[in-house]
């Protein structure tokens, strides 16, 4: 049975995107443990239920399920509506849902010996030996990593406000640091967050999408290798920021796992997801007067 308005005075409620597998659904299972009410969303029914379900075998009673698909409109206010009718306010919000942004040769990808890789430029060269990028693929990257998670965000933000401890927490990644954005320009705006807003965000990362198109990336000096990836991240970060400093009521931070063996990197990896997910659930269970507008990388305050 799921929870009522008056179970969720006493229960903190958390909605977790993308969450049917991989560091999404361990999340999940750790928020759970920890005695939070979680709405595991994702884009599939079928598999979301499923996941729900193995959820209820571990004993994890305290577990939903409700359809989300981070590019649709609809589906972020269909959800929106039933976490306030449901709960009647929102305490933990994790954007998890994403894409790589291209096409990968799993094949080849596990002769690359990434574990022997000793930081994240050095994993993104090689693998960018065996991607393949497109417009089309860079463009549904940017929608959904980018503004799936601000379109979720700003729908949420009200039944945020409505708890005494919100917290919002969104999965990004190494490659989204500045040190990747090599456009100097670019650079310097996205880490100028007293001046960014989100209109001028919008505009860096159309700005880019226009030159995947002209094939201008590097002429441009975008970054050629996981570009799509690594902008939409580094987008995800500055937004982050931006939110962070508007909502000082809230604790806002993003994550990066670690290079995590899931579905989505096909087991090529090197932390298992039950370490890759302990970094978002301890941000979304911080105490008042923690950190927020700050990346993380696993457990630990880094550099954007």
């Amino acid at each position: 049975m799921a929870s009522t308005i008056s179970d969720s005075a006493t229960m903190r409620c958390a909605v977790v995107t993308g969450a049917n597998k991989g560091i999404g659904l361990e999340i999940c299972r750790q928020l759970a443990s920890n005695g939070v009410m979680v709405v595991l969303t994702a884009r599939d029914e079928k598999r979301g239920i499923e996941a729900v379900a193995k959820l209820h075998e571990s004993s994890l009673s305290n577990v939903v399920f409700h359809q989300l698909d981070v590019m649709d409109a609809k589906s972020i206010t269909t959800l929106a509506k039933f976490i306030v009718t449901r709960y009647g306010k929102l305490d933990i919000l994790v954007n998890n849902a994403g894409v790589n942004g291209a096409i990968v040769d799993w094949e080849a990808l596990k002769t690359l010996n990434l574990g022997d890789s000793k930081n994240n430029a050095n994993i993104a060269e090689l693998v960018n030996k065996v991607l393949t990028q497109t417009y089309e693929l860079a463009e549904e990257c940017v929608k959904t990593n980018y503004y799936g998670t601000r379109a979720v965000t700003e729908a949420l933000l009200p039944c945020l406000l409505l708890s005494n401890s919100g917290r919002i927490v969104n999965v990004s990644a190494g490659l989204g640091k500045l040190e990747f954005v090599s456009n100097e320009r670019v650079r310097m705006e996205l880490n100028d967050v007293d001046v960014l807003s989100v209109e001028r965000l919008d505009e860096i990362v159309n700005e880019f999408l226009n030159d995947v198109k002209e094939d201008m990336l590097h002429d441009r000096g975008w970054p050629t290798q996981t570009s799509a990836y690594t902008i939409s991240k580094a987008a995800v970060n500055a937004y982050t920021r931006i939110v962070a400093k508007s909502y000082p009521r809230l604790l806002i931070n993003c994550v990066c796992p670690g290079s995590v063996k899931t579905d989505m990197t096909r087991d090529i990896g090197l932390v298992t997801v039950e370490v890759g997910a302990k970094g978002a659930v301890m941000l979304t269970l911080l105490p008042e007067g923690g950190p927020s507008g700050l990346f993380f990388q696993q457990m630990e305050a880094s550099s954007f």
